[in-house]
């Protein structure tokens, strides 16, 4: 017997959970959050005891569960559940599953049965009472893309247990072996070339320095180790992190490992472990070190002791102060369960301490433990970073995106945009291949990254009208706008497009998931009758943006009679469509874009990801059509004068001064920060303007701008703009100093001992009247 449901029987009903990001520990609780959106599945390993929430559900919004018991038999019946019918494969991304019932030496293939849960109660709490391994899916009609129907929020808390605050995360793969460091001490070990190794802060806010050595090398006497300052000269950061740049060197600038995973994002590489001395001369003499642990460990190798050690101090919070230039310190960032995971590049002889600082904030005044792990060569454990939507919520591991086996023959260069991998550029085309591309032909990007919420519901409209600066009123079914969320001062909470696609049912696509949370809190606030569903992965999307993206969607898209078909479809425009006739893969079709050229989106199901972008990429090479990165769209994007978060707008500055007026309509009778962007509107202190350099110099971000010798604005944004052969930016500056033709400075070296001339224009640079977009 597996389990039992509490507080209710709910016979009925089937659970369903994937291998997908399971998010972290809620601190010193035991209790893992996730969220479940459309389509989407979430694997859960339950342990004897263990509690499973299920939130959510609804008529409408149900969840499927699968249960396996230990021996891999079904296991419905010892979580109390009985089966409903057979699971539906084709209803979510059942790739995960599929894979992990084959590994169990399954058919994929053969009937699973389940049971599905639609609510009838406000949550579903489940209780193991031996090992069960659980699946819970959310289904949805595989050929429906804009209907409420599975698009709800539905959350999985899974409580365990036994839990102490040194849980371990779960397992990454085979390990060989595995050993904990204990707080105050250091240990030396053996790697193989191609293992990884996993250094995992049990607790969190723990130091743990690390040295590798070439084994070669101290075969023949030569102690070849991490070399800090080459590395950092190798990779150009502070710390390699999993991309291109992502590798450990020694003094020979010859790679030792290579940085895999890395879930807090905050190490030290400037710095020496902990010493004897430094405690000494602060009173502490005779105080435990990790530079002398380090020497103990480190003796049976021959390796000659040292009463300070160079090393890279995982998860140790530091920071050059600019205005004094010192090194400065914190607690760290690490949280309970936090990691690193590295290759190694050659055999190596490795050490690691648990720092026993306990008079600093480096630990947090509390050292505690450290656990490593080791895995097998053929374990396949893939580059990721860790994703938060807010520095309290839990821990996502980024994942690669539904397009990502199309993606990843063209180039490796990804970079992570929120909790997935985009490319950066692609090597056959380079960044100037695909701007141009973008300018004179068809690209094909993909944006699976931006965030999407469909909101629906009788209050809908009034939600939307209250949160958004546009009037939405205004809005027909099958139109969208571009328009930005405010807080009370004004300040852009986050810009996106909404589109109408129903009297009540509108889409909202956005750059962060502080979008949600404002709509959940406002639609609470005012008593409204709407629901906020947030997809999240479960719709990707690709941008086809050029002068020749009409010709060749008009190859693929197939229109009912009664949506709006590519003629139809004007700047802001929104329809569905299917690949090539009625019974191709759906997709919404969007004319917007982020590039100020013609050009539109594609949102469809993970399941036809593969198929939607081969279909793409066929129809666009007669057209030249080139796949496009981040770099070459920021270019793009600076040209057409267009808006980033953290860049032109930022906590501080209000809609007018990122340059946003255009998206404000204080016409409307009431939204969230009217009254402060209406007062702001009649006396602004700063605009955002542009600035043409006579040069190819282009300014970092923030670099200041002045008038003589006067600070009068710093620069938003800049690039190196190909159309125009020279630099450019987007600034924002005093008003005193804003009018065109006006002739200022940027300063670089701390301002004062370079200056670029630049001359204050309007933007966007290029095509100010969006005549391309229009086209």
């Amino acid at each position: 017997m597996l389990g039992q449901t509490v507080l209710h029987d709910f016979s009925n009903m089937g659970f369903l959970q994937s291998r997908r990001h399971f998010s972290g520990f809620e601190k010193n609780s035991g209790v893992r959050h996730t969220s479940i959106a459309s389509r989407e599945v979430v694997h859960i390993q339950m342990a004897e005891g263990d509690l499973l929430t299920i939130r959510g559900a609804s008529v409408g919004v149900p969840v499927d569960v699968v249960a396996f018991a230990a021996d891999g038999s079904v296991g419905l019946g010892h979580v109390n559940l009985r089966a409903t019918g057979n699971l539906e494969m084709g209803s979510f991304d059942s790739r995960a599953l599929a894979g992990w019932v084959a590994a169990q030496g399954g058919s994929p293939e053969a009937d699973i049965p389940c049971a599905r849960y639609e609510g009838q109660e406000e949550e579903l709490i489940l209780k193991a009472r031996a090992p069960v391994s659980l699946w819970v899916a959310r289904p949805v009609d595989p050929f429906s893309l804009i209907s409420a129907i599975g698009n709800g929020s539905v959350s999985v808390s899974h409580k365990l247990a036994q839990f102490t605050p040194s849980a371990l995360p779960g397992l990454l793969g085979d390990t060989r072996d595995e050993f904990t460091v204990a707080a105050g001490t250091g240990q030396a070990y053996e790697i193989k070339k191609g293992e990884y190794i996993q250094i995992i802060d049990l607790e969190g806010q723990q130091c743990s320095d690390f040295m590798a050595f070439s084994a070669s090398g101290l075969d023949r006497g030569r102690e070849l180790m991490i070399d800090s300052t080459a590395t950092r000269t190798m990779v150009g950061s502070a710390y390699p992190v999993p991309g291109m740049l992502d590798k450990f060197y020694d003094q020979e600038m010859r790679p030792l490992l290579n940085m895999v995973q890395d879930t807090c994002g905050r190490h030290d590489a400037f710095g020496l472990a902990c010493t004897a001395r430094g405690y000494e001369e602060r009173g502490f003499p005779g105080h435990l070190n990790c530079s002398d642990n380090m020497s103990y460990a480190l003796d049976p190798y021959g390796v000659q002791k040292r009463s300070a050690w160079p090393a890279i101090n995982f998860f140790w919070n530091t920071w050059v102060d600019h205005n004094s230039n010192r090194l400065m310190t914190a607690e760290s960032r690490s949280r309970p369960g936090d990691y690193v995971v590295m290759r190694a590049m050659e055999d190596l002889v490795c050490v690691s301490t648990a720092c026993p600082d306990d008079i600093d904030p480096i630990n947090g005044w509390n050292p505690t433990d450290v656990h490593v792990r080791i895995y097998r060569p053929d374990t396949p454990i893939r580059r990721a970073v860790a994703y938060r939507e807010k520095e309290d919520a839990p821990m996502s591991i980024s994942q690669e995106s539904a397009f990502h086996e199309r993606l990843a023959p063209l180039t490796e260069h990804f970079a992570p945009a929120r909790d997935l991998w985009t490319p950066v550029n692609f090597p056959g085309t380079g960044t100037l291949g695909e701007y141009w591309a973008c300018r004179n032909a068809v690209t094909v990007q993909d944006m699976s990254g931006l965030r999407k919420y469909d909101i629906i519901g009788p209050d809908a409209e009034t939600l939307l009208q209250q949160a958004l600066t546009r009037n939405i009123a205004k809005l027909a079914v099958w139109r969208g706008t571009y328009t930005l969320m405010c807080d009370e001062s004004g300040e852009v909470i986050d810009d996106g497009t909404l589109f109408r696609l129903g009297d009540h049912l509108f889409r909202w696509f956005c750059g962060s998931e502080e979008s949600g949370r404002t709509l959940n809190a406002l639609a609470k606030e005012l008593d409204l009758q709407v629901r906020i569903h947030e997809m999240r992965n479960s719709l990707p999307n690709l941008a086809i943006q050029g002068p020749h993206s009409r010709d060749l969607l008009k190859k693929i898209c197939f229109f009912q009679p009664h949506v709006p078909n590519l003629d139809h479809l004007k700047w802001f425009g929104v329809s569905v469509a299917r690949l090539n006739d009625r019974y191709g893969a759906p997709f919404m079709l969007s004319r917007s874009g982020y590039t100020g050229e013609l050009g539109y989106e594609i949102f469809c199901a993970k399941s036809d990801a593969v198929q939607v972008w081969d279909a793409i990429m066929e129809a666009g090479e007669e057209f030249g059509i080139k796949p496009m990165g981040s770099a070459a769209l920021e270019i793009i994007r600076i040209e057409a004068g267009l808006a980033a978060a953290n860049a032109e707008f930022a906590p501080g500055v209000d809609a007018f001064e990122a340059g946003l007026g255009f998206a404000v309509d204080l016409k409307k009778e009431a939204f969230t920060g009217k009254e402060a962007l209406e007062r702001n509107a009649k006396d602004p202190r700063r605009l955002l303007k542009g600035l043409l350099f006579d040069c190819d110099d282009v300014p970092p971000h923030g670099s200041p701008v002045y008038a003589g010798e006067r600070q009068v604005g710093h620069i938003t944004s800049a690039t190196r703009s190909p159309s125009l052969e020279r630099a450019i930016a987007m600034a924002r500056i005093s008003v005193e100093h804003a009018e065109n033709d006006k002739i200022l400075e940027v300063g670089l070296l701390d301002g004062r001992m370079k200056r670029l001339n630049a001359t204050v224009t309007d933007i966007p640079f290029i095509d100010p009247q969006r005549k391309r977009a229009r086209a």
